[in-house]
């Protein structure tokens, strides 16, 4: 059985938001400057030694302009070798290989693809994605790589009505720009 890890950039305020390329948003890139060698070691880390990605559409076409024409690294050879299963509803339009499209029913595709041997899926990016995970008890662990900033605008990570669940601290890295990577398992329910 695979893991489900959902992995995000986000600040102090829970902004994911990282780009122009849909809004009116007026901090595109913000977490460029806080980007070092041993993040990115920190986050290959994290990813696992192999690994396929969940995405929504959008974060698809996103990173299928960048990646597939990035220069050859660890995080883009990765990326690029890894299965891409994508939640959408133009299956006809993804070029960037090897991918595969989500049925209709996202939610029982994922279940099928978590029950199934292979590497772990980790999931970048794709806000309502993560809350329809969440809410049906999918997703295994959550790792929040929490800059030093405020934006106080932006698409936030969790959308308004996210079910209310409880996590456990795994794992806390601090790095040295002050960005801190943060691990959750998933443990239920939120209890009060």
């Amino acid at each position: 059985m695979r893991t489900l890890k959902i992995m995000e950039h986000i600040s102090l305020d829970g902004v994911i938001q990282n780009s122009k390329d849909d809004s009116d948003f007026p901090y595109s890139n913000w977490s460029a400057p806080y980007r070092t060698p041993a993040g990115r070691d920190a986050l290959l880390a994290a990813h696992g030694e192999g690994f396929d990605l969940l995405l929504g559409r959008h974060t698809y076409d996103l990173w299928s302009d960048y990646w597939p024409n990035a220069p050859s690294s660890s995080m883009a050879d990765r990326l690029n070798a890894a299965t891409k299963y994508i939640a959408t509803h133009r299956p006809e339009s993804l070029e960037w290989s090897p991918f595969k499209a989500l049925g209709p029913d996202i939610i029982e595709d994922v279940r099928r693809l978590k029950s199934q041997d292979g590497p772990d899926l980790i999931l970048w990016g794709s806000s309502t994605l993560t809350s329809a995970l969440l809410e049906h008890g999918l997703a295994d662990e959550v790792l929040l790589v929490v800059y030093p900033v405020l934006l106080g605008t932006g698409k936030r990570f969790f959308m308004e009505g996210a079910p209310p669940r409880s996590f456990k601290l795994v794992s806390s890295e601090a790095m040295s720009s002050g960005v801190i990577l943060n691990a959750y398992q998933l443990v239920g329910p939120l209890q009060t």
